[in-house]
Parts: structure tokens; C-alpha cells; sequence
């Protein structure tokens, strides 16, 4: 709540100062701030309609005029790198002075949450941090945020420079500022010594849809449904986005009355004693013991009786809930004997274990009683069934009592809201408040980390993420600026034999959008983490998007992708693939033999293949394919593989078949 009042008083002085008459800049120009080299630079704001306005910066005084609605803009002649701080000046009727900005290289970095991912979450994060004294970097965080209409501005950021303190700091998200991008900008920054500006606009979790605008979805007879199945679920008009957007405004807003406790009418109505008229409850099963279709903002209780054996009466015992969504009061017999609230820091972690004491435990039945008071989301009881037990007292032999199962509950004050599809999943929600509100602010180009929550439409994905760069390049209006991204890494269980895979599929629709004009991959099937789907080497993955920049964008004499294959031809028995990148040669990693290739006949069952090296292709076959139609190479969600080219960068994975995957059946 105090967020949200912080950000009502920002938007109220914005008024109060278009309404005196002073120009305002967009958000996104603060003081610290890295403007693009070597293009125009557009420069906006807000003014009084008809205010003659006029920017100075680094020798350069263009002028214009405020708009009936108040808008300006200029565009900066295309200006050359400094490395010595400047000011920009803003003058109207009265004038603005943003200070210490540089003129350099400006990208962006977007995806879900391994880009998300912070410095201080990877491995040697005390180094890296340490050594984060970066003056030439700096970093602009767009706060997470949702709309179904693009917006203008963002609210809450600013430039800030890149060091130590700045840069695992919190208010960067989940342990600072996103790793894969300081570790790009910081390879950038290195190799071309000029500064480097950084905007990171990122969402853990969310798919490629919410970040693309809603017209090009609609227009797409393949993607329309993602925006046909959004409104379906919100039980709202095809096409009547807005409507979700007050929907969503009004649930808010009554969530926000229901999230402050009216008190406890339940225990006043003694529903916690033994005895109590169960008329009027209905019987769940616990753990959850929610409700399947909807949530309940304020308070729910649940109850059930237990048989103590008579060697436990008396003494004290041990009752275990796990953990409570959000807070609780816990009665036994009738007595309060634990609570968990507001005032207890990171109670959401906090699992609910509390004594009963001696003299509230009898033989025979007794009474459980636990009042559940949810403010945010979810609700209820939610741990695993072994969780909710009944301890035996210190020194009994025996084993707890299974108090999982069936239990009774009953709504005490409060009101049932619907379970809708999380807002940043919406299609377009998150293009229009964390990318649109961003254009036309000049960029070189982007780069993008994303694909692990679109793998169950995989096959769409290769229609999907093009038409988003397509979609951002068009909006942006600078051109077919430069967009690289990361493949996804290998991750899950290892398979002893080839099958098919969702995030095969996914990879597969990364490399099939290499077609899309100034592209690049960055491949990382041989860093990934088995058990951890954010692995922590992301100076790798940063190095590896700098050299897709350094050798397409910034023409350097460096190879930016590992092998990636451009062709088949049968051979006797035999596919040859041929392959482009291949940095000097293709080699094997640490072994003369290449792993990770399969191969099938026409009864479309993979077995693994011999591999072997000539110059630039390889040849694969098997003596079980006599005649054989497809291969496939790294084909699983953590493949065995180790093809390389001589620059040390591994092969993309791929495939020259086209049948149905898992996620098209």
C-alpha cells in the first residue's frame, strides 16, 4: 500500500507541474543516464500546449513546440561517444538540467527470469560485486508492471551509475541488476571503450505474448488464440481488453478493502470449542482445502476432531500445519496455543509448529481448530499431506498421528473473488507498460533471454518470437535494429535414449529465427544446471551475446556463434549435414568421438548415431538405419553432446525433420 501511495504522490506532482507550466522530460531521461551514439537522438516531454521548448546538449540547441496535448519532441543530430560527463538542458518557461550523462552504446534486456536474474545470484557473486566499479556503465530498471493499453511513462526509475553498492542492490529485484546484461555491457564496454547504457525490462516467468503488442497477435491467424483464450478464461469479450483492464482495477481495489482483518467473529462464536454446531460447514481435504475456482480474501476455518491414545494425555505434544497462507490462529480444545501475523518478518517462510501443552490434551477425541486469514492471492493450507501431524511427547516411542485428510470449513468474513490467468501473462500486458512506454528512446539494439514459458506451444514459437522482434522493430521506428538472443540451456534429467522433448522443440524455434534479419544466438547447451533452471555461469552467457554484438554490430574479427546447421544431403546409407560458424574447423569437446547425434528411418524411430568430422559437415549413420531420412542432433531437454568449432563455442541444436512434436499433437 505505501507503494502505491508513493507512486499516486509522483503522478499528482507530474500534474501540479504541467499545470505551473514547467516542461517535464520523459522518465526515462534522468540525470546519469547514456544517450546513444551515432544516430538521431529523440528527446521528449510534456508541456503547457503551445510552450516554445528548447534542448542544449553537447553543442546542439533544437527547438520545437508543445502540442494541443501538451507533448514535445526533439531529435539530437547524431552525436559522438564521450567519456566525459555532460548536461542536458530542457527550457521553456522554466528549464530542467539532467547531469553527468555520457554518449555511447544503449541496449536493451528483456525476457523472463534468466535475464531477470541478478549479479548476486551467480556464481562468484561476492567477486563480481566486488569488482562492479564500472563509472562507464549504467544501468536503467524498469519496474515490473502491467497495462492493457500502452502507456506514456514509466514511473519509479532512474539512471543510476554501476558500482558495488549499485549494483546487487534490492531495489534492482531479485538480487540486483540482471546478470547476463551487466556481463554483455561489461564485454561491450571492454572491446569498444565507450560507455554503455543498459535498460533492463524483464519479468520472471512470463511468455512471449504478454511482451508482444495485442494488433500483431490478433493479425497472426496462428497467435490470435492467445489473446482469444485470455479473454475466454476472464470470462470477458473477445476484444474487450479495456474491459479486463477495469475488471482487473475494480477486483484491486475491493482486495485492497478486504485486506485488512475486521477481527475474529469466528472465536467470538466459539467455533474453535470442542462441541461447536457444525451446521452449515462443509467437509474439504486438507492440505489446501481451498477453492478450485476462486479465492477468498479474508477469513476461512477449518476444524477436525483426533483420537489421542490415553498415553498421551497430559503431556505436552507438538502440532505441525507446514505453512499457512498467510496468517493463522490455532486452537486446540478450544485454547489459543499459537498465531502467526503481519508483525512476524517473512511469515509467508514461516511453517507453523506449535506446542500444546499438557494440560489441554485428554484421551479420546480432541479438537483441532485453525482460523486462515488471507490478504494476497492463493489461500489456505498448502503444505504436503506428510506436514500436518500430530507429534508424539518427547521420548514416546510412537509415531505421530496423520491429521491430513478430511476436515471442515467454513467462510467466516470474506468475499470470493475469481482465479484469473496472473496479469503479466495477458497478451500484450507487459509490451505496453514496460516496452512501449520506452519507444522512441534511442537504442543499438536488443537482447532477450526468454522461451522456458512457452515451451508447451513450442511449435508456435518460431511464428511467435519473430513476429514480436518484428513488432518491436516497427514500433521503435529506428530501423531493423540488431536483436540476439539465448537459446535455452540444457537442463532436467539426462535420457539414455533419444525422445522427444518440449524444450527441444523451443530451442529449435530459437534457431529457426535466425532467418529473421540481424539475429544471432547465443548458445549455451553446455552450461546449463540439470537440477536448477537459472544456471549461474552468466558471465558465459554475457560473453557469448557480446560476441553475436562484436562481430555483427560492432564488426570485429570474432566468430559469434558456434556450428549451426544450413543443410542435409543423403549419402549412401548416410546424412551428411552441412554447417555455417564453423570458427576455423568442427571438433569434438575433450573427445575424439562427437556425441549427441540421432538419426531414423522411415518409421521415424531415433537411434543414435555415429558421427564423423569432414571439414565442415559431419556424417551421420547407423547400422540399424539402412535407409535413413532424418537426423537430430542434442535433441532433449539435457542432451549429451559435444559438438564445437575450433573458437570453443558449441553447436546448436537441431533438427532436419519435421514432425509433429509434443506440443503439436
Amino acid at each position: 500500500m505505501a507503494k502505491f501511495i508513493c507512486m499516486t504522490a509522483g503522478v499528482l506532482l507530474g500534474m501540479v507541474a504541467i499545470g505551473q507550466a514547467e516542461p517535464t522530460l520523459a522518465p526515462v531521461f534522468t540525470d546519469n543516464m547514456v544517450l546513444q551514439r551515432e544516430i538521431a537522438v529523440p528527446v521528449w516531454g510534456k508541456a503547457e500546449p503551445g510552450e516554445r521548448i528548447s534542448v542544449s546538449f553537447a553543442g546542439q540547441i533544437k527547438e520545437t513546440q508543445a502540442a494541443a496535448d501538451g507533448r514535445w519532441m526533439v531529435r539530437l543530430a547524431p552525436l559522438k561517444a564521450s567519456h566525459k560527463p555532460a548536461e542536458l538542458t530542457v527550457s521553456g518557461k522554466t528549464g530542467i538540467t539532467l547531469k553527468n550523462i555520457l554518449v555511447g552504446e544503449v541496449w536493451l534486456c528483456s525476457g523472463q527470469s534468466n535475464m531477470e536474474m541478478g549479479v548476486g545470484q551467480v556464481k562468484e557473486a561476492l567477486k563480481e560485486i566486488a569488482t562492479a566499479d564500472k563509472p562507464e556503465i549504467r544501468f536503467f530498471m524498469v519496474p515490473n508492471s502491467t497495462a492493457f493499453a500502452p502507456k506514456g511513462e514509466i514511473e519509479g526509475a532512474a539512471w543510476k551509475v554501476c558500482d558495488p553498492a549499485i549494483i546487487a542492490q534490492n531495489g534492482y529485484g531479485w538480487a540486483g541488476f540482471s546478470a547476463a546484461g551487466y556481463f554483455f555491457g561489461r564485454e561491450i564496454n571492454k572491446e569498444l571503450d565507450v560507455p554503455v547504457g543498459l535498460i533492463e525490462s524483464d519479468w520472471g516467468g512470463t511468455p512471449a505474448q504478454s511482451w508482444t503488442p495485442i494488433e500483431y497477435l490478433q493479425a497472426n491467424p496462428v497467435l490470435a488464440h492467445y489473446v482469444d483464450e485470455y479473454t475466454r478464461d476472464c470470462n470477458i469479450p473477445k476484444a474487450d481488453l479495456a474491459g479486463l483492464e477495469k475488471q482487473r482495477t475494480a477486483i484491486i481495489a475491493e482486495m485492497q478493502k478486504r485486506a485488512v482483518d475486521p477481527g475474529n467473529k469466528g472465536e467470538a462464536a466459539g467455533w474453535q470449542n470442542e462441541g461447536a454446531d457444525l451446521a452449515g460447514w462443509d467437509k474439504v481435504k486438507v492440505p489446501n482445502g481451498w477453492f478450485p475456482d476462486k479465492t477468498i480474501y479474508g477469513s476461512v476455518w477449518f476444524r477436525r476432531d483426533v483420537d489421542v491414545p490415553e498415553s498421551w494425555a497430559g503431556r505436552d505434544l507438538v502440532l505441525n500445519l507446514g505453512l499457512v497462507d498467510d496468517f493463522d490462529t490455532t486452537y486446540f480444545n478450544g485454547r489459543k496455543i499459537g498465531a502467526i501475523g503481519k508483525d512476524t518478518p517473512e511469515w509467508w517462510t514461516v511453517k507453523r509448529c506449535y506446542k500444546v501443552p499438557g494440560t489441554l490434551v485428554k484421551a479420546g477425541r480432541n479438537t483441532i481448530a485453525v482460523r486462515v486469514f488471507n490478504d494476497y492471492m492463493g489461500g489456505g493450507l498448502p503444505s504436503a499431506p506428510e506436514t500436518f501431524v500430530l507429534a508424539p511427547p518427547v521420548g514416546a516411542n510412537e509415531e505421530s498421528l496423520k491429521i491430513a485428510g478430511e476436515w471442515f470449513r467454513k467462510i467466516e468474513d470474506g468475499k470470493a473473488f475469481p482465479i484469473l490467468p496472473a496479469f503479466q501473462n495477458c497478451p500484450s500486458c507487459l509490451y505496453n507498460a514496460m516496452i512501449a512506454p520506452l519507444i522512441p528512446f534511442a537504442i543499438r539494439g536488443a537482447i532477450w533471454y526468454q522461451g522456458e514459458s512457452n515451451a508447451g506451444n513450442a511449435h508456435e514459437y518460431s511464428t511467435l518470437f519473430p513476429t514480436m522482434i518484428k513488432s518491436w522493430r516497427d514500433r521503435w521506428g529506428q530501423g531493423d535494429f540488431p536483436f540476439y538472443f539465448v537459446q535455452l540451456a540444457n537442463f532436467m534429467p539426462v535420457k539414455d535414449q533419444p525422445s522427444d522433448s518440449a524444450w527441444a522443440e523451443l530451442r529449435d524455434a530459437q534457431r529457426q529465427t535466425l532467418a529473421t534479419f540481424n539475429t544471432d544466438m547465443a548458445v549455451i547447451i553446455d552450461i546449463g544446471d540439470a537440477k536448477d533452471i537459472h544456471p549461474k555461469n552468466k558471465q558465459e552467457v554475457g560473453r557469448r551475446l557480446a560476441l553475436n554484438a562484436l562481430a555483427n554490430t560492432y564488426g570485429r574479427n570474432v566468430e559469434s556463434s558456434g556450428p549451426v546447421a544450413r543443410s542435409m544431403k543423403i549419402e549412401e546409407g548416410a546424412i551428411r549435414i552441412f554447417f555455417d560458424h564453423c570458427g576455423g574447423g568442427l571438433k569434438a569437446r575433450d573427445s575424439k568421438v562427437v556425441k549427441g547425434f540421432a538419426i531414423c528411418g522411415a518409421d521415424l524411430k531415433f537411434v543414435w548415431a555415429d558421427a564423423k568430422i569432414t571439414g565442415n559437415s559431419i556424417m551421420v549413420s547407423s547400422p540399424e538405419v539402412k535407409d535413413p531420412v532424418a537426423v537430430r542432433y542434442a535433441w532433449a531437454d539435457n542432451p549429451v553432446c559435444n559438438l564445437i568449432n575450433k573458437s570453443g563455442l558449441p553447436a546448436s541444436p537441431f533438427r532436419t525433420d519435421h514432425f509433429k512434436g509434443i506440443t503439436e499433437r
